[in-house]
């Protein structure tokens, strides 16, 4: 069962955000849903009939919260997509908090990648297959 039906990240700035996110999430396969003056969408709303989605958000807000202990890991189904959304990161003003690279102390398959993005939100790309 997923936990999470939706999440919303804060940024100062939308416009700043657009490309990382975009590029991010285009990499994870996530097609975006929604771009607002102050928004952003990604993934897929629930409805009535398919309730098992999820979505993210990206707000713009003048409060906007980068604590070092808040992290959003995304699923990918594929180890390339974990190295795509790592590149696409870092070449949309992310910075490296973990490389590509398999993390067996969490189990002996989970590929993650980790990513700060412009303002400081803690990211990370997640394949839990085995090659």
């Amino acid at each position: 069962m997923l936990v999470l039906d939706h999440v919303s990240i804060s940024v100062p700035s939308i416009d700043n955000a657009r490309p990382f996110y975009d590029a991010v999430m285009a990499a994870l396969g996530v097609d975006k849903v929604y771009d607002l003056p102050g928004a952003l969408g990604y993934g897929v709303r629930c409805n009535g009939i398919e309730d098992f989605h999820s979505c993210l958000a990206v707000y713009e807000s003048a409060e906007a919260n980068f604590d070092e202990k808040r992290h959003w890991c995304f699923k990918a189904t594929t180890r390339a997509q974990v190295a795509a959304f790592y590149s696409a990161g870092l070449a949309h003003g992310g910075r490296d908090n973990g490389a590509p690279g398999l993390r067996p102390h969490y189990h002996a398959d989970y590929f993650g990648a980790f990513l700060y993005d412009p303002f400081g939100n803690r990211i990370e790309a997640v394949c839990h297959r085995a090659e």
